[in-house]
């Protein structure tokens, strides 16, 4: 799967790379990379020489349909692990034993340490866990990875890749973590070792760092956007009621002025026909002088 995806990307999207040397030839490693778009999945693994093994949700293995199947079965076939996520404590051990497990194999394992996609292409705080874990338990060193424009290739929600648009893999000089090792059981540590590597993930990429969690943005975010939608929706109504006011008011003012009109024509036509019966009155009463005479 593999041969048939690297070749694909390369013609479609001309991606480039920087830094591969930095990976080593064999032996275990650790790529610690940003995650802008889904398709980070698709263009670090399949990009790179060496076989880099990402823990991947379980859905991507099990959700129906023809997309469904051929993203199963591209990270089967590049070697994606997956997990279910349902539990999240239970996933995450899960994760750090395949982690372990992969480095013991003298494999390249792979992690994305924001835990989640950036909601807006910035790079939020690496969590604390499978990453350090996974390196102070085995002493592999962890080479940060900065995937560049992917989310202008397949921005988050979209389906249907944008073509058109070079993405870019930088990869950064390996972390020497060797000097904690051991110690992956000590929060202080595993939180420096994180932040070290986040650091590193920022000077590649460039991205605006935010030192609070991607799934609290992402929170922070569809909430922002539910007040916005909330208050645009209430001003609209708003507006509706204050047209509905006006019209109501116009045609008010409509009937009003016709109803003027209306008694003004009347008005007119009684004193037109009190004019004339005036006139006949008057000619009656002459016609009654002149017979006098």
């Amino acid at each position: 799967m593999k041969m048939i995806v690297a070749p694909l990307l390369r013609i479609f999207f001309r991606p480039w790379m920087e830094g591969e040397e930095n990976i080593p030839d064999e032996g275990p490693a650790i790529l610690a990379s940003n995650h802008l778009s889904f398709s980070d999945s698709f263009f670090l693994p399949a990009l790179l020489k060496r076989r880099v093994t990402f823990i991947a949700k379980a859905e991507y293995f099990t959700t129906p349909g023809l997309k469904g199947r051929l993203t199963a079965a591209f990270f089967k076939g590049v070697g994606q692990l997956p997990v279910d996520r349902s539990g999240a404590r239970g996933a995450g051990e899960a994760a750090i034993r395949s982690g372990i497990a992969v480095i013991e194999r003298g494999e390249v394992f792979g992690v994305y340490p924001e835990g989640t996609r950036s909601p807006d292409g910035k790079l939020y705080r690496g969590k604390v866990g499978g990453l350090a874990r996974v390196a102070l338990a085995t002493g592999a060193p962890v080479i940060p990875v900065a995937m560049i424009n992917t989310e202008k290739v397949q921005p988050p929600g979209q389906v249907v890749p944008n073509f058109g648009i070079r993405p870019g893999i930088r990869i950064g000089r390996p972390l020497d973590f060797s000097r904690y090792q051991g110690m992956e059981n000590d929060r202080f540590i595993l939180r420096s070792v994180t932040d070290e590597v986040m650091y590193e993930i920022m000077r590649l990429s460039g991205q605006e760092y935010v030192d609070i969690y991607a799934t609290a943005a992402k929170r922070q975010i569809t909430e922002d956007k539910k007040r916005a939608d909330a208050e645009r929706k209430a001003v609209q109504k708003a507006e509706a009621a204050e047209q509905k006011a006006a019209q109501k008011a116009e045609k008010a003012e409509k009937e009003a002025q016709q109803e003027a009109e209306k008694a003004a024509a009347e008005a007119a036509a009684a004193e037109a026909a009190g004019g004339t019966a005036a006139g006949t009155a008057g000619g009656t009463e002459k016609q009654d002088d002149s017979g006098e005479k």
